[in-house]
């Protein structure tokens, strides 16, 4: 961090670099960019920003008002470790010309205005996040979907179904079983090298690893855990970890998918965030006298995490996708309670230490298709906002939920079913997102169209391959 664009034009010339790659995010989270060559990156362009179409990036301007400036970052700063040609890689702001103001659609605008809104409340100075974002990779990977015809066919060496297959003349086994994938060594896990490669990569794009390994699922499902970061830091980061994960799987001749359940009777890939506040270098969700060592300020957190989940996960588990995920039998964290250690709730609290540093929150919801920048400052608004009113969350359960009875799973609220619940419930609960100007009303008329109209009837409208299997003799 304090890098100035003097810094970058000097790390340019001490690393040769040839290129220079500017990148910024879309409202749904994919990373877009477009490259000059070196010599041309000024001190002026970190001012004046540079010039771009906006109205060919989706959720951003109309056609009539598409002149938009990115302005680079000078702190966000790196060698792209995927890229043949030496590039330097620079995360963007996004300014409109006309104005010369921050753009409120920028992702990355309103994670900015978040921490600042937190500051601002006296609560906290810092919010840390900390995503485990899963993914899958495949070695064959085929979709496609016309008026008459839609298919997806998924194929990996690892997968179980192929235990009994002729892979090129010969087929040497070890392969996990469904729901068996957790922590096996090769050769049973054959992923040991990739994901190595990728920590290696995003160690050098400056991304601080703490773990790797092989996930719950069959056919290559895997993680590899970031250490901790504030919030836009950790949102810069998370969308490099995509990048790299994706470019790093291809060099080996896979693809990787975040599709939150790509697999239908297997785990399905979620982005359990850890969250904590501190204020002048102290942790503010300890307590030694409360449950699970948590302090007031930890349980209200909860509290407003809980109340605002379904509007929450129309932004952390934004896709129609997402919901196949949030469904009984698959670990999946379906039940709007809280509680230690218990993976079955929402919101789990990790006791793996007992130190005041340690103790933070789990929310299990979340998925990785989510864009980061949003994601992240929702959350932090929703917590902001139980600890404003002091919600109080139901009282934790400290049971396997998915075993109780009927009856005793009656007063236990449930995640959403689809997307299209989720954004109904975001329309209906989005004033604490307003609160300090952090989120627009413009952003959230924007955020629901595009998912009403590019995504969910898109989906809504097409016939699905198992109704052919339920209803074509009917």
């Amino acid at each position: 961090m304090g890098m100035t664009p003097k810094d970058v034009l000097a790390m340019i010339k001490e690393h040769d670099i040839k290129m220079v790659d500017v990148r910024f995010t879309d409202i749904p989270g994919t990373w877009q960019h477009f490259s000059l060559p070196a010599s041309a990156l000024t001190e002026d362009d970190f001012v004046n920003g540079i010039g771009f179409d906006g109205s060919s990036i989706r959720g951003f301007q109309a056609i009539n008002e598409s002149d938009m400036l990115v302005v680079p970052d000078p702190n966000t700063a790196f060698i792209d470790p995927m890229l043949k040609i030496p590039t330097l890689a620079l995360i963007c702001d996004i300014r409109d010309p006309i104005t010369g103001e921050q753009y409120t659609r920028d992702p990355r605008f309103i994670a900015r205005k978040a921490e600042e809104y937190l500051r601002n409340t006296g609560i906290a100075d810092t919010a840390y996040f900390g995503p485990e974002a899963e993914f899958f990779l495949f070695n064959d990977v085929r979709f496609d979907q016309g008026s008459h015809f839609g298919y997806y066919f998924l194929d990996s060496d690892e997968g179980i179904w192929n235990s009994g297959a002729d892979r090129h003349g010969k087929n040497l086994a070890y392969r996990p079983r469904y729901k068996e994938g957790y922590f096996p060594c090769p050769p049973l896990d054959t992923l040991q090298d990739v994901r190595s490669q990728i920590t290696l990569n995003m160690m050098a794009a400056g991304i601080e690893v703490e773990v790797h390994h092989h996930e719950v699922a069959t056919a290559g499902q895997c993680e590899i855990d970031m250490r901790f970061d504030s919030l836009l830091n950790m949102a810069d980061k998370l969308i490099k970890y995509k990048y790299i994960v994706k470019n790093t799987a291809r060099e080996f001749g896979l693809t990787a998918t975040f599709m939150p359940k790509p697999l239908f009777g297997d785990n399905g890939s979620g982005m359990h965030c850890h969250q904590s506040l501190w204020k002048e270098g102290q942790p503010l969700f300890y307590d030694p006298k409360g449950y699970a060592l948590l302090s007031d300020t930890a349980r209200w957190y909860i509290g407003g995490i809980l109340t605002h989940a379904p509007a929450l996960l129309a932004i952390c588990a934004p896709t129609t996708n997402s919901y196949r995920r949030l469904v009984p039998g698959f670990e999946a964290p379906i039940n709007l309670v809280y509680s230690q250690r218990n993976r079955s709730a929402a919101v789990r609290i990790p006791t793996y230490s007992d130190s005041p540093k340690a103790r933070r929150i789990e929310f299990r919801a979340p998925d990785p298709t989510c864009n980061p920048y949003l994601a992240f400052a929702a959350m932090l608004m929703a917590g902001i906002d139980g600890i404003k009113k002091r919600i109080e969350p139901p009282p934790p359960l400290d049971v396997d939920i998915y075993e109780l009875s009927a009856e005793e799973k009656a007063h236990i609220r449930g995640t959403p079913g689809s997307l299209a619940e989720s954004l109904d419930a975001l329309e209906a609960d989005h004033a604490f997102l307003l609160e300090g100007g952090v989120f627009t009303s413009d952003v959230i008329e924007t955020y629901l169209d595009y998912k009403r109209s590019r995504e969910l009837i898109q989906v809504a409208i097409r016939p699905h391959p198992y109704e052919f299997f339920m209803y074509f003799d009917a």
